[in-house]
Order: C-alpha cells, then sequence, then structure tokens
C-alpha cells in the first residue's frame, strides 16, 4: 500500500511517500522536507500571521500534488506545536481542508511523542542483534518529546514545551547571541530536562529531527546530505558541546560558512537545538546519541497501514 504522510512541524514541514507492507517493511518512494516556518512568532503571539498561512499553504499544496503524482492512495497529515499552541490553529486546518482539500490532524504532544518513537525505532528493530529498549528524543521547534519503549511497544511519554524554535525567539535573539543570553537559555532548558526520567543503562537512546541530524551530517563530514549515512550513526556529547561551543560566538553566515551542513533556514535555531541536546543526554547520564533520519513521518505512515488493513473484510 503506498501511503503519503506530512509531518507539519513548527520549523520544517515533511513528506514521505512510502510503500508500506503486511511486517512493517517500508520502501520509500519520496522523503522531502522544506523549513516553513509555521511557528514564527507563535510563541509570543499565540497567532499565525497571514503571511505565513499563505507561505505554508504554498508548501501543502506542492507536497500533496508530488503524493498524488507519486500514486499515493492515502494521505495523511499530522500537525504539532505551532498548531497546538496557536489561537487560530483551528482556523488553519479549516482553511487549508476548504482550499486544497487535506485534512490535517492536530496531535497532543503525548500522541506525536508516541507515533515518532514508532517511526524512529523501526529502522533498528530489523537489524541483527536488535536492543529491545529503546528511547527517542525529539527536539522540534516549539516542543521536545521523549518516548521510553520495549521494542515497538511505547512504555512512558513526556512532551516538554520547549524546543528550537520557541528558545530561540525568547533568549537567543541576536547573532551571535550574548553570553549572558546563552546562560538564561542553559538554566532554563536545564530546568525543563530536570523532569525527564532518567535512562537504564540497556536502553539505547535515538535522536531525531534537524538538529540531531545536521550534527550527524557535520560529524561524518557529508558534502551532501545522506539520509542512509546519517541513519545509525552515534554522535559523542563532547563533539556536540565542541561544536556548540564553535557556532556560539558566529553569525548566521559564519556558521554556514564554517559548517555547509546547517541549512540557512535552521541556522538561527540550531544553538537553542544543541542546547537542549547537551542538557538532555547530561540529565540521561548517556555518552552520545544515536541518529535516525525517520521520525513522526514514518510513524504516521505504519498508523494509516494499520487503520486501512482494519478496514479490510
Amino acid at each position: 500500500m503506498r501511503i503519503a504522510s506530512i509531518d507539519i512541524g513548527t520549523n520544517t514541514i515533511l513528506l514521505l511517500v512510502a510503500d508500506v507492507t503486511a511486517d512493517g517493511t517500508m520502501t520509500v518512494v519520496r522523503d522531502e522536507q522544506v523549513i516553513a516556518r509555521l511557528g514564527k512568532g507563535v510563541d509570543a503571539n499565540r497567532r499565525i500571521t497571514a503571511e505565513t498561512f499563505t507561505r505554508v499553504l504554498g508548501f501543502l499544496q506542492k507536497f500533496k500534488t508530488t503524493a498524488e503524482a507519486n500514486g499515493a492512495t492515502i494521505i495523511s497529515a499530522a500537525g504539532t506545536s505551532a498548531l497546538r499552541d496557536a489561537s487560530n490553529g483551528a482556523e488553519f486546518v479549516r482553511d487549508v481542508k476548504s482550499r486544497i482539500g487535506l485534512h490535517i490532524e492536530v496531535l497532543s504532544g503525548q500522541e506525536e511523542a508516541e507515533l515518532t518513537y514508532r517511526g524512529a525505532v523501526s529502522e533498528f528493530l530489523r537489524t541483527p542483534g536488535a536492543q529491545r529498549s529503546y528511547a527517542v528524543l525529539d527536539i522540534g521547534g516549539g516542543s521536545t518529546e521523549l518516548t521510553i519503549g520495549e521494542e515497538g511497544a511505547v512504555l512512558r511519554k513526556a512532551s516538554l514545551n520547549v524546543g528550537a524554535v520557541r528558545l530561540t525567539e525568547r533568549l537567543l535573539k541576536t547573532s551571535p547571541p550574548s553570553a549572558p543570553a546563552v546562560s538564561q537559555a542553559v538554566s532554563e532548558v536545564r530546568s525543563w530536562i530536570s523532569t525527564l526520567p532518567k535512562l537504564l543503562p540497556t536502553t539505547r537512546l535515538i535522536g531525531v529531527a534537524g538538529t540531531v541530524t545536521t550534527l550527524a551530517a557535520i560529524d561524518l563530514n557529508l558534502p551532501v546530505y545522506d539520509a542512509k549515512r546519517v541513519s545509525g550513526h552515534f554522535i559523542r556529547l563532547e563533539m556536540i558541546e565542541q561544536t556548540c561551543e564553535k557556532i556560539r560566538t558566529k553569525s548566521v553566515g559564519e556558521m554556514i560558512r564554517t559548517y555547509p551542513q546547517i541549512q540557512l533556514g535552521r541556522a538561527d535555531i540550531i544553538l537553542a537545538g544543541m542546547i537542549v541536546l547537551i542538557e538532555a543526554l547530561k540529565r540521561f547520564g548517556v555518552r552520545g546519541i544515536t541518529t535516525s533520519d525517520r521520525g513522526l513521518r514514518y510513524g504516521l505512515a505504519l498508523q494509516e497501514f494499520a487503520k486501512a488493513a482494519a478496514l479490510k473484510p
């Protein structure tokens, strides 16, 4: 069954078109993303602006057309933190439905965490000698989710209202930010992260989303992003801390010149994402994190397959 899933995040919108089979195997047909910044200004104003409405609608129309052109029989779209927080989020959902015929399900933080977990672990469960216990850390633009499970079953979920876009707009407003602003950001993140549970030594920690995948690309010194090389790559905490220290004093332009793996639309928020990641790894008492290029869009596709299969006579 060919399924398309669209993950509408606070900073990035991602499209997956994949053939899904009964045993959970997923063969990717298309995997695309665009930095749309849906959540721009939402933390401060609690509203999606008219300019953002228009910009994001165009991206969603393009992704829907791509999904249809590639033969997807099901197209599923899900919104996360920005649509949860915006006072006009429901209006945005209605507008998208009426204009381009795309229904968006706005997920709770707990639902987002569970689907992200299922998507992220799906590529590791099939490897020889796969571990049983996993934790998936998803540092998004508006929120951060941690999900702990045994193989494909979720046992515990936590969602924090802190993310790379939100933290940047609140505290890291200049490029580069001042030392006091960075210190304040670290302090705020640490207080949020302290509420997360610690992990057992037998648990494999997996990281998804742009902060982690970009760091993996930097660590691998990739001239062009390669999902197959990024997924499964282990990033050491020391490398993350060293990179964070280097970019902390750089402007957006200097950062991109130094690290071409950082996209223009991510450069202004990646410091915030790194701060969240570093504090999380310290909280968990681990030496690093394994990267996954998968996440919510994969979990959403698996869920849609299960729903469709259950309806078959």
